[in-house]
Protein backbone atom coordinates (compact mmCIF):
# COMPACT_ATOMS: atom_id res chain seq x y z
CA UNK A 1 0.00 0.00 0.00
CA UNK A 2 1.57 3.19 -0.48
CA UNK A 3 2.06 5.86 1.73
CA UNK A 4 -0.08 8.48 2.05
CA UNK A 5 1.09 11.84 1.27
CA UNK A 6 1.37 14.68 4.12
CA UNK A 7 -1.04 17.38 3.79
CA UNK A 8 0.15 20.81 2.24
CA UNK A 9 0.22 22.39 5.90
CA UNK A 10 1.86 19.46 7.32
CA UNK A 11 4.52 20.24 4.82
CA UNK A 12 4.70 24.03 5.28
CA UNK A 13 5.42 23.28 8.94
CA UNK A 14 8.04 21.08 8.21
CA UNK A 15 9.51 23.55 5.93
CA UNK A 16 9.49 26.18 7.95
CA UNK A 17 10.78 24.50 11.41
CA UNK A 18 13.53 23.34 9.01
CA UNK A 19 14.64 26.71 7.10
CA UNK A 20 13.45 29.29 9.54
CA UNK A 21 13.89 27.54 13.05
CA UNK A 22 17.00 25.65 12.01
CA UNK A 23 16.21 22.61 13.73
CA UNK A 24 17.49 19.53 13.05
CA UNK A 25 15.73 16.81 10.82
CA UNK A 26 15.25 14.69 13.92
CA UNK A 27 13.58 17.72 15.91
CA UNK A 28 11.18 18.51 12.83
CA UNK A 29 10.23 14.64 12.73
CA UNK A 30 9.15 14.65 16.21
CA UNK A 31 7.52 18.06 16.02
CA UNK A 32 5.56 17.16 13.15
CA UNK A 33 4.97 13.18 14.08
CA UNK A 34 6.54 11.89 11.00
CA UNK A 35 9.32 9.98 9.92
CA UNK A 36 13.03 11.88 9.70
CA UNK A 37 13.27 10.27 6.38
CA UNK A 38 10.10 12.12 5.27
CA UNK A 39 11.80 15.11 6.50
CA UNK A 40 14.46 14.43 4.58
CA UNK A 41 12.13 13.78 1.21
CA UNK A 42 10.48 17.22 1.37
CA UNK A 43 13.46 18.95 2.38
CA UNK A 44 14.90 17.37 -1.17
CA UNK A 45 12.40 17.85 -2.98
CA UNK A 46 12.22 22.23 -1.81
CA UNK A 47 15.75 22.11 -2.59
CA UNK A 48 15.65 20.61 -6.08
CA UNK A 49 12.18 23.24 -6.96
CA UNK A 50 14.24 25.91 -5.93
CA UNK A 51 11.72 27.25 -2.85
CA UNK A 52 12.90 29.22 -0.37
CA UNK A 53 12.22 30.46 3.34
CA UNK A 54 9.77 32.36 3.24
CA UNK A 55 7.51 30.81 0.73
CA UNK A 56 6.10 33.58 -1.89
CA UNK A 57 2.71 35.06 -0.53
CA UNK A 58 1.16 33.76 -3.72
CA UNK A 59 1.83 29.94 -3.54
CA UNK A 60 -0.99 28.55 -2.62
CA UNK A 61 -1.33 24.71 -1.56
CA UNK A 62 -2.27 24.00 -4.91
CA UNK A 63 0.88 25.72 -6.29
CA UNK A 64 3.47 23.93 -3.80
CA UNK A 65 1.72 20.75 -4.13
CA UNK A 66 2.64 21.14 -8.10
CA UNK A 67 6.31 22.45 -7.20
CA UNK A 68 7.10 19.36 -4.88
CA UNK A 69 4.80 17.07 -6.56
CA UNK A 70 5.16 17.50 -10.31
CA UNK A 71 2.94 15.22 -12.22
CA UNK A 72 4.55 12.71 -14.47
CA UNK A 73 1.56 11.72 -16.56
CA UNK A 74 0.59 14.14 -19.32
CA UNK A 75 -3.47 14.91 -19.15
CA UNK A 76 -3.93 13.77 -22.80
CA UNK A 77 -1.88 10.13 -22.31
CA UNK A 78 -4.41 7.43 -21.52
CA UNK A 79 -7.35 8.93 -21.31
CA UNK A 80 -9.45 5.64 -20.46
CA UNK A 81 -12.06 7.11 -22.15
CA UNK A 82 -12.69 9.94 -19.84
CA UNK A 83 -15.49 12.43 -21.54
CA UNK A 84 -13.96 15.62 -22.44
CA UNK A 85 -13.49 18.33 -19.91
CA UNK A 86 -15.36 20.82 -21.56
CA UNK A 87 -18.09 18.22 -21.31
CA UNK A 88 -17.43 17.95 -17.38
CA UNK A 89 -17.43 22.00 -16.84
CA UNK A 90 -20.56 22.68 -18.64
CA UNK A 91 -22.41 19.57 -16.69
CA UNK A 92 -20.69 20.65 -13.44
CA UNK A 93 -22.90 24.50 -14.10
CA UNK A 94 -26.39 22.62 -14.45
CA UNK A 95 -28.24 22.32 -10.81
CA UNK A 96 -27.05 19.38 -8.44
CA UNK A 97 -24.28 18.25 -10.87
CA UNK A 98 -20.75 17.37 -9.23
CA UNK A 99 -17.50 15.79 -9.96
CA UNK A 100 -18.95 12.59 -8.04
CA UNK A 101 -22.32 12.56 -9.49
CA UNK A 102 -20.22 12.54 -13.51
CA UNK A 103 -17.54 9.90 -11.88
CA UNK A 104 -20.78 7.26 -11.64
CA UNK A 105 -22.00 7.98 -14.56
CA UNK A 106 -18.28 7.53 -16.09
CA UNK A 107 -18.32 4.35 -14.32
CA UNK A 108 -21.27 2.78 -15.58
CA UNK A 109 -19.93 3.57 -18.94
CA UNK A 110 -16.43 2.31 -18.13
CA UNK A 111 -15.99 0.23 -15.23
CA UNK A 112 -11.94 -0.23 -15.92
CA UNK A 113 -11.88 3.49 -16.07
CA UNK A 114 -10.17 5.91 -13.42
CA UNK A 115 -11.33 5.84 -10.07
CA UNK A 116 -12.58 8.89 -8.16
CA UNK A 117 -9.20 10.36 -6.97
CA UNK A 118 -7.70 9.74 -10.79
CA UNK A 119 -10.49 11.57 -12.14
CA UNK A 120 -11.19 14.43 -9.66
CA UNK A 121 -7.04 14.68 -10.04
CA UNK A 122 -7.10 15.09 -14.02
CA UNK A 123 -10.06 17.35 -14.03
CA UNK A 124 -8.78 19.60 -11.29
CA UNK A 125 -4.83 19.68 -13.63
CA UNK A 126 -7.43 20.45 -16.79
CA UNK A 127 -8.91 23.50 -14.78
CA UNK A 128 -5.34 24.91 -13.78
CA UNK A 129 -4.36 25.62 -17.19
CA UNK A 130 -7.66 27.80 -18.02
CA UNK A 131 -7.55 31.35 -17.15
CA UNK A 132 -7.00 32.34 -13.46
CA UNK A 133 -9.73 34.00 -11.68
CA UNK A 134 -9.92 36.64 -8.93
CA UNK A 135 -8.60 34.81 -5.70
CA UNK A 136 -10.58 36.20 -2.30
CA UNK A 137 -8.03 36.81 0.95
CA UNK A 138 -9.57 36.64 3.80
CA UNK A 139 -8.00 37.11 7.61
CA UNK A 140 -9.09 34.56 10.43
CA UNK A 141 -12.02 34.96 12.23
CA UNK A 142 -12.62 38.54 10.09
CA UNK A 143 -16.02 37.73 8.51
CA UNK A 144 -18.44 34.68 8.65
CA UNK A 145 -20.56 34.27 5.41
CA UNK A 146 -23.92 32.97 6.50
CA UNK A 147 -26.87 31.86 4.14
CA UNK A 148 -29.80 29.24 3.44
CA UNK A 149 -28.17 26.86 0.90
CA UNK A 150 -29.50 25.25 -2.06
CA UNK A 151 -33.01 23.10 -2.46
CA UNK A 152 -34.91 22.50 0.92
CA UNK A 153 -34.45 18.72 2.15
CA UNK A 154 -37.50 16.61 3.60
CA UNK A 155 -38.05 15.26 6.33
CA UNK A 156 -39.30 11.65 6.52
CA UNK A 157 -41.47 10.85 9.72
CA UNK A 158 -41.28 7.22 10.20
CA UNK A 159 -44.26 6.81 11.53
CA UNK A 160 -47.11 8.51 9.30
CA UNK A 161 -45.32 8.96 6.13
CA UNK A 162 -45.38 12.82 6.33
CA UNK A 163 -42.73 14.67 4.16
CA UNK A 164 -41.61 18.11 6.11
CA UNK A 165 -39.10 20.59 4.19
CA UNK A 166 -36.54 22.04 6.11
CA UNK A 167 -34.19 24.65 4.87
CA UNK A 168 -30.59 24.31 5.49
CA UNK A 169 -29.25 27.38 7.04
CA UNK A 170 -24.93 27.44 6.51
CA UNK A 171 -22.35 29.64 7.93
CA UNK A 172 -18.89 29.27 6.86
CA UNK A 173 -15.74 31.47 8.04
CA UNK A 174 -14.15 32.90 5.19
CA UNK A 175 -10.36 32.00 5.75
CA UNK A 176 -10.64 28.75 7.58
CA UNK A 177 -14.23 27.21 5.96
CA UNK A 178 -14.70 26.62 9.28
CA UNK A 179 -18.51 25.60 9.04
CA UNK A 180 -21.88 25.09 10.72
CA UNK A 181 -24.93 23.98 9.59
CA UNK A 182 -28.11 23.36 10.78
CA UNK A 183 -31.76 22.95 9.45
CA UNK A 184 -35.18 24.29 10.15
CA UNK A 185 -38.66 23.58 9.26
CA UNK A 186 -39.11 27.95 9.03
CA UNK A 187 -37.12 30.84 7.13
CA UNK A 188 -38.73 33.19 9.39
CA UNK A 189 -37.26 36.09 11.69
CA UNK A 190 -36.99 33.99 14.95
CA UNK A 191 -35.45 31.38 13.24
CA UNK A 192 -33.11 33.45 11.38
CA UNK A 193 -31.33 35.12 14.46
CA UNK A 194 -31.66 31.91 16.53
CA UNK A 195 -29.47 30.20 14.02
CA UNK A 196 -27.23 32.92 14.20
CA UNK A 197 -27.33 32.83 17.90
CA UNK A 198 -26.52 29.11 17.50
CA UNK A 199 -23.80 29.51 15.08
CA UNK A 200 -21.68 32.13 18.00
CA UNK A 201 -22.29 29.35 20.60
CA UNK A 202 -20.72 26.65 18.44
CA UNK A 203 -17.76 27.99 17.36
CA UNK A 204 -17.41 29.90 20.74
CA UNK A 205 -16.33 33.56 18.78
CA UNK A 206 -18.43 36.51 17.30
CA UNK A 207 -16.88 37.61 14.08
CA UNK A 208 -15.69 40.69 13.14
CA UNK A 209 -18.17 40.74 10.52
CA UNK A 210 -21.66 39.03 9.24
CA UNK A 211 -22.03 38.55 5.66
CA UNK A 212 -25.23 37.51 4.72
CA UNK A 213 -26.30 37.00 1.61
CA UNK A 214 -29.27 39.54 0.82
CA UNK A 215 -31.91 36.78 2.46
CA UNK A 216 -35.43 38.64 2.68
CA UNK A 217 -35.82 37.72 6.46
CA UNK A 218 -32.70 40.07 7.35
CA UNK A 219 -32.12 42.12 4.16
CA UNK A 220 -35.62 44.48 3.64
CA UNK A 221 -33.70 46.28 0.78
CA UNK A 222 -30.71 44.85 -1.25
CA UNK A 223 -28.11 47.43 -1.90
CA UNK A 224 -24.80 46.92 -2.71
CA UNK A 225 -23.29 49.75 -0.81
CA UNK A 226 -25.83 50.88 1.89
CA UNK A 227 -28.54 47.87 2.60
CA UNK A 228 -31.37 48.08 5.13
CA UNK A 229 -31.03 45.29 7.57
CA UNK A 230 -34.25 44.12 9.57
CA UNK A 231 -34.15 46.37 12.75
CA UNK A 232 -34.18 43.27 14.64
CA UNK A 233 -31.02 41.75 12.60
CA UNK A 234 -29.39 45.41 12.48
CA UNK A 235 -30.42 44.99 16.92
CA UNK A 236 -28.55 41.64 16.88
CA UNK A 237 -25.81 43.12 15.19
CA UNK A 238 -24.92 45.84 16.97
CA UNK A 239 -25.66 43.74 20.38
CA UNK A 240 -22.49 41.39 19.49
CA UNK A 241 -20.67 44.43 18.27
CA UNK A 242 -21.59 47.83 19.49
CA UNK A 243 -21.86 50.69 17.11
CA UNK A 244 -21.06 48.37 13.91
CA UNK A 245 -23.92 46.38 12.14
CA UNK A 246 -23.47 43.53 9.67
CA UNK A 247 -22.68 43.42 6.03
CA UNK A 248 -25.27 42.27 3.50
CA UNK A 249 -23.22 40.93 -0.16
CA UNK A 250 -23.14 38.62 -2.19
CA UNK A 251 -19.63 36.31 -1.93
CA UNK A 252 -18.76 33.56 0.08
CA UNK A 253 -20.64 31.15 -1.63
CA UNK A 254 -18.03 28.61 -1.49
CA UNK A 255 -18.41 27.34 1.91
CA UNK A 256 -22.07 27.50 1.54
CA UNK A 257 -22.31 25.46 -1.44
CA UNK A 258 -19.60 22.95 -0.27
CA UNK A 259 -22.10 22.54 2.51
CA UNK A 260 -25.05 21.99 0.87
CA UNK A 261 -23.87 19.67 -1.53
CA UNK A 262 -22.20 17.57 1.03
CA UNK A 263 -25.53 17.07 3.03
CA UNK A 264 -27.27 16.08 -0.04
CA UNK A 265 -24.93 14.29 -2.39
CA UNK A 266 -25.86 11.45 -1.13
CA UNK A 267 -28.98 11.07 -2.62
CA UNK A 268 -27.81 12.29 -6.01
CA UNK A 269 -25.71 9.29 -6.32
CA UNK A 270 -28.16 6.95 -5.76
CA UNK A 271 -29.33 4.80 -8.60
CA UNK A 272 -32.70 6.50 -8.78
CA UNK A 273 -30.81 9.89 -9.52
CA UNK A 274 -28.86 8.49 -12.23
CA UNK A 275 -31.58 6.77 -14.32
CA UNK A 276 -33.04 10.05 -13.94
CA UNK A 277 -30.39 11.89 -15.71
CA UNK A 278 -30.10 9.32 -18.57
CA UNK A 279 -33.60 9.50 -19.17
CA UNK A 280 -33.50 13.29 -19.16
CA UNK A 281 -30.26 13.07 -21.64
CA UNK A 282 -32.19 10.55 -23.80
CA UNK A 283 -35.43 12.89 -23.99
CA UNK A 284 -33.09 15.94 -24.76
CA UNK A 285 -31.05 14.00 -27.55
CA UNK A 286 -34.37 12.82 -28.97
CA UNK A 287 -36.59 15.70 -28.55
CA UNK A 288 -35.67 17.58 -31.48
CA UNK A 289 -37.89 15.06 -33.74
CA UNK A 290 -40.55 14.77 -31.94
CA UNK A 291 -43.88 16.05 -31.60
CA UNK A 292 -44.07 18.89 -28.77
CA UNK A 293 -46.86 17.38 -27.05
CA UNK A 294 -45.17 14.33 -26.39
CA UNK A 295 -41.89 15.99 -25.24
CA UNK A 296 -43.90 17.75 -22.34
CA UNK A 297 -45.74 14.60 -21.42
CA UNK A 298 -42.24 13.08 -21.32
CA UNK A 299 -40.85 15.52 -19.48
CA UNK A 300 -43.51 15.99 -16.70
CA UNK A 301 -43.02 12.01 -16.14
CA UNK A 302 -39.69 12.53 -14.85
CA UNK A 303 -40.38 13.57 -11.15
CA UNK A 304 -37.46 14.78 -8.67
CA UNK A 305 -36.13 12.28 -6.33
CA UNK A 306 -36.74 12.64 -3.02
CA UNK A 307 -33.82 13.21 -0.52
CA UNK A 308 -33.55 10.70 2.31
CA UNK A 309 -32.05 10.61 5.31
CA UNK A 310 -29.18 8.71 5.96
Amino acid sequence: MANKRLSMRKIREVLRLSWDKNLSARRVAESCGVARGTVGNIMDRAVRAGLSWPLPDDLDDAALEHRLFPSTIPLEVERRNMPSYEYLQKELTRKHVTLQLLWHEYKEKNPEGYEYSQFCLRYRSWQKTLDVSLRQDYKAGEKLFVDFAGDTIPIHDPKTGAVTPASLYVAALGASNYTYAEAVLSQDLRSWIGLHVHTFEFMGVVPDIVVPDNPKVGVTHPCRYEPDLNPTYQDMAAHCHPGEGEKAEGQGEGGVGRAHRRTVDHCLTSEPYLLQRRRAQQGNQGEAGRPEQQAAAEAEGIEETSLRDD
